[in-house]
């Protein structure tokens, strides 16, 4: 399918936050064309979309997320991290099932779409169904492994790890996979070892939760005398690279770590402030040139998938925290929640809106009170932005949410059901 956007401000981030005006053309599901309006044209195109003017630009990448977890969105809430984790998600995670996880996960993905998100990176378990539905609702999703001392015996869980690895790096154009763990403190040496091993075995970077918590950090050092990415790093689990979620409460040596293993921070700033995890010290990280992406954390401790509200609260924390309203500019978030997240994703073919390039995008309407005066765009999208702005979602050249209404081969009003149902089911 041929589709043209005409009459666009276009955000392509290949020259930074520069915005040009003109067309941008789709074929299939790449990107064919990007530039000035031709105005005769002896292309024929499928569908011929007049932006009016309004804005296109690459899709958010939601960098660390656990879909399946919308059945528990306003359950278990205004409780400490690790009360809320040990008291409320975990007793109910284990009472899912895989076919559970796949209806879950559709609802995730539509309120994704609502926010502009065009891809998320997905820590939960039974990724045969978490994957089944992304490819059936149209959307592109990386999943990160959350094996723990808790999945099963060592080898087990690490056959398992190995065999999910090869196996969804080659599933679907729209499916990736990569090394990860749930954290330090759900995980065994012998498990972490084995996890470095793969690490080695594949070259390939590992993700995990990372001292989110200030009681996280204290007890790793009593277990075992270092922070936990002092004690990860010296198990050799980042020796090709990777990074963390959260990333709180991080010393010196910590940050030093990171910049010299080129690790990637996914800061969560609404989970962390609704569970009074901190602030992450995202300024020093970027002063030390540690790539930061964004991501909203699962719907149980958000409670919200919208990627406007993590990137207001990525850069007003940030101000707050140390005391200077210029610590985090409004073009570094939105760079953090577009490419930045790309990379911490290894999605290197959808993060730049140029030829060749995966048509993941997105257009937001400019036409609406909380983005007029057109003084300052990109600023406007950080600070007075939200979902009232996504017109149009684009995910492999398929348009999956335009005018509020989806476009992903189901009925939405089902999906709503099976969830309540579910929550009902487990309560």
């Amino acid at each position: 399918m041929k589709i043209r956007f005409y009459n666009a401000k276009i955000l392509t981030f290949t020259k930074d936050d520069q915005i040009i005006e003109g067309e941008l053309w789709v074929e299939d599901s790449r990107i064919t064309y990007v530039g000035k309006s031709i105005v005769n044209t002896e292309c024929i195109f499928d569908r011929e979309i007049n932006a009016n003017g309004n804005l296109i630009m690459p899709g958010f990448k939601n960098a660390h997320t656990h879909s399946a977890m919308t059945f528990l969105r306003s359950y278990a809430d205004d409780m400490p991290l690790m009360d809320w984790l040990n008291t409320q998600v975990f007793p109910m995670e284990a009472k899912l099932d895989g076919e559970e996880m796949y209806h879950l996960s559709k609802l995730a993905i539509l309120e994704y779409l609502t926010s502009g998100i065009t891809a998320n990176f997905d820590m939960y378990f039974c990724p045969e169904d978490v994957s089944k539905a992304s490819i059936e609702m149209g959307f592109r999703t990386v999943m990160c492994s959350g094996i723990s001392q808790f999945t099963g015996e060592t080898d087990y869980s690490l056959d398992l790890l190995d065999g999910y690895y090869r196996k969804f790096n080659q599933y679907h154009e729209r499916i990736g996979y990569c090394l990860g763990f749930h954290a330090e403190y759900t995980a065994t040496r012998p498990l972490l070892e084995g996890i470095a091993s793969l690490a080695e075995k594949y070259k390939a970077p590992v993700y995990t939760h990372n001292s989110e918590s200030l009681a996280e950090v204290e007890q790793c050092i009593s277990r075992n005398g270092l922070t936990p990415t002092g004690y990860l790093s010296s198990l050799g689990i980042y020796n090709y690279g990777g990074g963390g979620f959260h990333c709180v409460h991080m010393t010196e040596e910590d940050l030093k770590i990171f910049q010299e293993k080129k690790l990637t921070v996914i800061t969560n700033p609404a989970s962390n402030a609704k569970l009074a995890s901190g602030i992450a010290p995202l300024k020093r990280m970027c002063d030390l040139g540690i790539p930061i992406a964004i991501g909203t954390d699962g719907p149980a401790s958000n409670n919200c998938l919208d990627m406007f509200r993590e990137m207001f609260l990525t850069t007003a924390l940030q101000k707050l925290r140390e005391n200077d309203a210029s610590a985090m500019n409004a073009d570094q978030v939105l760079y953090m929640a577009t490419i930045g997240g790309a990379k911490a994703m290894g999605l290197q073919d959808c993060d730049t809106l140029e030829p060749g390039k995966y048509a993941d995008l997105i257009v937001i309407d400019l036409h609406q009170p909380n983005m007029q005066p057109l003084n300052n765009i990109t600023k406007n999208i950080v600070y007075s932005g939200s979902k009232q702005n996504v017109k149009l979602t684009m995910i492999n050249g398929r348009i999956l949410y335009e005018d509020n209404n989806f476009y992903v081969g189901e009925d939405v009003e089902k999906i709503y059901l099976k969830a309540n149902e579910i929550i009902n089911r487990k309560r």
